[in-house]
């Protein structure tokens, strides 16, 4: 094996030096003897010793990242933004899926840890779980991304789910419907909570009744969307819209209209929440109030990196907004391939289907940071 030892003998210089170039510092090399020394660990083929380097450093250059579920859509795209950020930072990104799984989100937060990453990000799959004790205990700075959840010393990158919820209602009241469903994620969850809460601020403004028997909790899927829209829309007094909580429940909600006969958005207008790829490419396309991806990752590992630079850094809140995409299925004019194999589109909708006004896909949202008092104000998950 080609030790650093080698590099130096070859390049004609000291060990010291070598490690000079190798991490950059903390000391400047002459250009000639860096180009000599850059040259010997070409041509012997020299790789440092990660582990080693770790033990010398203290970092690691990992960072850990658990989600509920990577096989949705949201959660995969969601990955990928947080992934090619720290890419870019010259950070590896171990991947934990824990499959809507309780003990095994927990035991890949155990292993995570114990595999000393300099950072950790959690998108929980449910609620307070047993490793927010061990998590709390150590001094691994730690991310919620995605969800609420009270843990000591955490800061939260999340999407404003209330105000997302009530722009698309508010669209779908545009539109001049009135009897207006909800299908919503899991009881007890933020998104959950903060969306329906979205929901039912829109039509008690507009002054109309947000009754339970217009509201339907289900998993965050393809199949509970499936049988959440038949349980609403087999009934006599089924909604005339429905704002549906995940692009992946809609997919099932249209499912379950076409199969009973009904025309969307003639007869059922739809507006869903995240903005995942597919979405464009239902018939008709979905409205949906997108969620950006690149920012959430980038504020995600960005704050982390921050934090693990400075280990005083006081956790915070970073509230991203929501964008409403119109499409065909709220009876907005619906684009030839959604929107995303001809550019986005920012010019609204100004006729639809329906005969209401038409809506707008609104400008890059700004983002909001507040001080780590804010989180949990709904209660804590």
């Amino acid at each position: 094996m080609v030790t650093r030892r080698d590099v130096a003998r070859l390049a004609g210089t000291s060990e010291a030096l070598v490690s000079y170039v190798l991490n950059d510092g903390p000391r400047g090399v002459a250009p000639a003897t860096r180009e000599r020394i850059e040259r010997a660990i070409k041509e012997l083929g020299y790789r440092p010793n990660a582990v080693a380097r770790s033990l010398k450093t203290s970092r690691t250059m990992t960072l850990g990242l658990v989600v509920p579920d990577n096989s949705n859509p949201f959660f995969a795209e969601l990955a990928r933004a947080v992934e090619d950020v720290a890419f870019t930072a010259g950070y590896t990104m171990l991947l934990g899926n824990a499959m809507d799984d309780d003990a095994r989100e927990a035991s890949y937060i155990h292993t995570l840890i114990d595999r000393q990453v300099d950072g950790l990000i959690v998108a929980p799959a449910h609620g307070a779980s047993s490793w927010i004790t061990e998590l709390s205990g150590t001094t691994v700075p730690r991310l919620v991304l995605d969800r609420e959840l009270d843990l000591p010393g955490a800061t939260h990158v999340v999407v404003d789910n209330e105000g997302g919820a009530y722009e698309a209602t508010k669209h779908l009241l545009g539109h001049g419907l009135t009897r207006i469903g909800c299908i919503a994620g899991l009881e007890g969850i933020h998104p959950t909570v903060d969306r329906v809460a979205g929901w039912r601020r829109a039509l008690a403004e507009a002054g109309l009744s947000s009754e339970d028997g217009m509201l339907v909790h289900a998993a965050f899927g393809h199949a509970a969307g499936y049988r959440a829209g038949r349980a609403l829309l087999e009934g006599p007094d089924r909604p005339e819209a429905l704002f549906v909580a995940s692009d992946q429940q809609a997919l099932g909600v249209l499912r379950a209209a076409a199969e009973l006969g009904l025309r969307v958005p003639r007869d059922l207008a739809v507006c869903a929440f995240d903005g995942i790829e597919s979405s464009a490419y239902t018939v008709p396309a979905l409205t949906t109030m997108r969620q950006p991806f690149e920012s959430l990752g980038r504020s995600a590992v960005e704050w982390l990196l921050a934090k693990i630079g400075d280990p005083q850094l006081a956790p915070s809140r970073i509230t991203h907004e929501a964008t409403l995409v119109a499409r065909g299925s709220c009876g907005c004019p619906d684009p030839l391939g959604g929107d995303t194999a001809i550019g986005d589109r920012r010019d609204g909708c100004a006729t639809d289907e329906r005969g209401g006004p038409g809506g707008t896909v609104s400008p890059d949202p700004p983002v909001r940071s507040q001080p780590r008092t804010q989180v949990g104000e709904h209660g804590d998950v």
